[in-house]
């Protein structure tokens, strides 16, 4: 795993977010031009202090800041975009993901359902972005800002509004791309609620694959968390991981388990599998930060309810 690195020239930095106090959780990538800086991913409201110090520590302030491009619209990527906004940023995203982030009503809505009074301490406040701060992308569009260009692939499957970005040798692949902490090879899916598709999810993981054979990118980049130097290796773990998520729904799932059933048989699979993989404890709880099991085990149940599930 790389924190900082030149890529065909151009310096990306690795931001780390520092959230609930734990390195390597969520990261932005900081791409500096010639009148600024480029963000790719706001990180979540409750870490802004953290964000700002990072920054500065990169040799820039906030208001160096005049573009985000986010990869979807959740919590922990996009959490301090409105904030960003006011601070002068332009803030790039999906077009399904654009409405919530002009009026986020539903979507906070929809997340204090889950995290209940912890919402505050998990992901502060989430702003609204102005509409004239709001670029909307589809598909193929080109993001281009001083001579950095970034093109925009379209890659549900963790969420209908992600994208990911490719620039120069690097693919910034949000929650598409998994989580992979402290440079290991180990693998896990983000499946939340309500969007997790595992179909859509492997046509996702074929553009990405279709992209590096054609030799657009030779590192990635997820969210959670790092740059990493063998995408190879990391497509083929998602493609394996995908695949045997699959194998372990076709086997739990059609004896329609209670959520409580279904979430601790979820859990002991998840914890056997990380500590297969040579995982101690400290990383699992890291992890288990950038990604509660139990938030995919709900992801599971609803796509197998809605798109699996025989009458």
């Amino acid at each position: 795993m790389e924190s900082n690195l030149y890529s065909q020239g151009t310096k990306v930095f690795t931001i780390d977010h520092n959230f609930l106090g734990i390195q390597g959780a969520i990261a932005s990538y900081l791409i500096p031009h010639t009148d600024g800086v480029i963000l790719i991913e706001s990180g979540p409201g409750s870490t802004i202090a953290a964000l700002t110090t990072e920054i500065e520590t990169c040799g820039y302030s906030i208001n160096d800041v005049t573009d985000v491009l986010l990869t979807h619209i959740h919590l922990d990527h996009a959490g301090s975009a409105g904030w960003l906004a006011q601070q002068g940023a332009h803030i790039h995203v999906h077009h399904i993901g654009a409405p919530h982030l002009l009026d986020p009503r539903k979507l906070l809505a929809s997340a204090e359902r889950i995290y209940g009074d912890k919402m505050d301490e998990l992901w502060g406040e989430f702003l609204s972005v102005p509409e004239d701060k709001l670029s909307i992308l589809q598909d193929g569009d080109i993001v281009d800002v001083n001579m950095l260009r970034f093109q925009v692939l379209d890659t549900p499957g963790h969420a209908n509004h992600h994208h990911a970005y490719l620039f120069e040798d690097i693919c910034f692949s949000g929650d598409i791309g998994a989580i992979r902490m402290h440079g290991l090879r180990h693998i896990r899916l983000p499946m939340p609620p309500p969007e997790f598709n595992l179909e859509l999810w492997k046509e996702s993981l074929g553009k990405l694959q279709t992209e590096f054979d054609k030799g657009t990118f030779r590192r990635i980049a997820p969210t959670h968390f790092g740059i990493f130097s063998d995408p190879e290796w990391h497509l083929n773990a998602i493609s394996e991981a995908l695949d045997k998520i699959g194998e372990w729904m076709e086997t739990v799932m059609p004896g329609e388990p209670s959520f409580d059933e279904l979430n601790q048989e979820f859990l002991t699979w998840t914890r056997e599998r990380s500590l297969a993989d040579g995982l101690e404890q400290k990383t699992l709880d890291i992890y288990e930060a950038a990604n509660p099991s139990w938030m995919s085990s709900y992801g599971i149940q609803r796509y197998w309810q809605k798109f699996r599930k025989k009458d």
